[in-house]
């Protein structure tokens, strides 16, 4: 038997968290037990994009490993979708690629863009997949805290500016994901300023970026000056088009790096789902895709957990599909609260431990996947496991 010794990338690369929670919830067979743990949503696909994949199973073009970099008609949908989002011209044909899945795309380029040892700005919290693909591809991830407060979420500037130095390779910006963090105009200028002054790469994942409440602008960070060609944009079709199960994303970006990220996507995963590509393409290109009615559904769900969560630590999100409870005023870690909640409340959250350094301290509360109805009563359940 070969010698056991784990690799060093793994030594900071732990679990996500939500899949342990994940499997409790499933094992205890309780359908009481209120499901906030996963990012996951009820609300289905355009209709479209179902009947379009149906029609697509059968197509032997779709059993195939060509065009390894994905079929013409979704690498045109998402770039017009990534035009459209930043008012930029992109090239589908030199500057897009077709991924599996948004965090698939993420990690090919990071593999593209740094060497070990180079230093990769994120923001805490941030996503502990992302900071995991950061590790594994011999990065360093600096967190820049995020601030909470009453009103909601705060960029850090100074933390920025300070975290920034001559090794910084990547700003890597996820909006909305755990926190419901959404950049201003004001902050994004802030990190293209500093994207620009260290030379850095700006990765944007825009999984939720049109994942909007309180009817909040759209900000593409590649919409600023000078940022088109240090812009990445790493968009998917899970969220915003709630086609979770297709596994299929986009990296759309300067035509300059694009080969690169394309000679990684096809040494990782070599290529995508063939029959997903024309259903997502579909999703994509539909005159309705169904999102602003599932906005209006997941805000009135925010809203009630928000009312439901009031006078306790918890911090409003302004998008995405998750807010943060601080565990630290109850004098619980957010491991230990988790568990109180799940068995005192029959509420599964997740911790989010290796979500980022002050991250640890926040248990994530998923909104998207329980029907309202089912969240009336949640601030009694938590109060009573607080004991307050």
């Amino acid at each position: 038997m070969p010698r056991l010794s784990r690799v060093s990338r793994l030594n900071k690369v732990p679990g996500i968290g939500v899949d342990r929670m994940g499997n409790a919830a499933d094992a205890a067979h309780d359908p009481e037990i209120l499901r906030l743990e996963n990012l996951d949503t009820d609300i289905p696909p355009p209709a479209i994009a179902i009947e379009v994949t149906k029609n697509s199973i059968g197509a032997d073009a779709n059993n195939s490993y060509l065009p390894f970099l994905g079929q013409d008609v979704l690498r045109k949908a998402a770039t017009d979708r990534v035009s459209r989002s930043s008012g930029n011209t992109y090239d589908w044909q030199s500057e897009c690629i077709i991924t599996a899945g948004g965090m698939s795309g993420i990690l090919n380029c990071l593999l593209a863009l740094i060497e070990p040892g180079d230093e990769v700005i994120v923001t805490d919290p941030t996503y502990a997949g992302i900071i995991n693909r950061i590790r594994i591809a011999g990065g360093i991830p600096i967190f820049v805290p995020l601030i909470p407060s009453a009103d909601g979420w705060r960029l850090n500037i100074q933390a920025l500016e300070k975290a920034a130095s001559s090794h910084t390779r990547i700003i890597l910006i996820s909006p909305g994901m755990p926190t419901g963090h959404i950049l201003t105009k004001e902050e994004w200028e802030v990190v293209a300023r500093v994207s620009i002054q260290t030379d850095a790469w700006l990765l944007y994942d825009a999984a939720m970026e049109r994942i909007l409440y309180d009817n909040r602008p759209l900000v593409h960070p590649a919409s600023l000056p000078n940022m088109k060609e240090r812009t990445i944009t790493a968009g998917a079709a899970s969220k915003e088009l709630r086609m979770i199960g297709w596994r299929v994303g986009w990296i759309v970006g300067p035509k300059a790096i694009m080969n690169d990220i394309g000679l990684v996507s096809i040494s990782n995963v070599v290529c995508q789902t063939g029959i997903s590509m024309a259903g997502v393409a579909a999703g994509l290109n539909a005159s309705d895709d169904g999102l602003q009615a599932a906005l209006s559904t997941w805000e009135e769900r925010r809203d009630i957990l928000l009312h439901e969560l009031r006078g306790l630590s918890a911090i409003p999100p302004h998008g995405g599909w998750s807010l943060l409870l601080d565990a630290t005023p109850y004098g619980m870690t957010s491991t230990e609260l988790t568990e109180k909640l799940f068995k005192e409340a029959k509420i599964a959250t997740t911790p989010m431990v290796g979500w980022g350094e002050m991250a640890a301290n926040y248990v994530r509360f998923v909104f998207s996947n329980e029907p309202k109805e089912r969240l009336f009563g949640l601030g009694k359940k938590v109060r009573n496991a607080l004991k307050i």
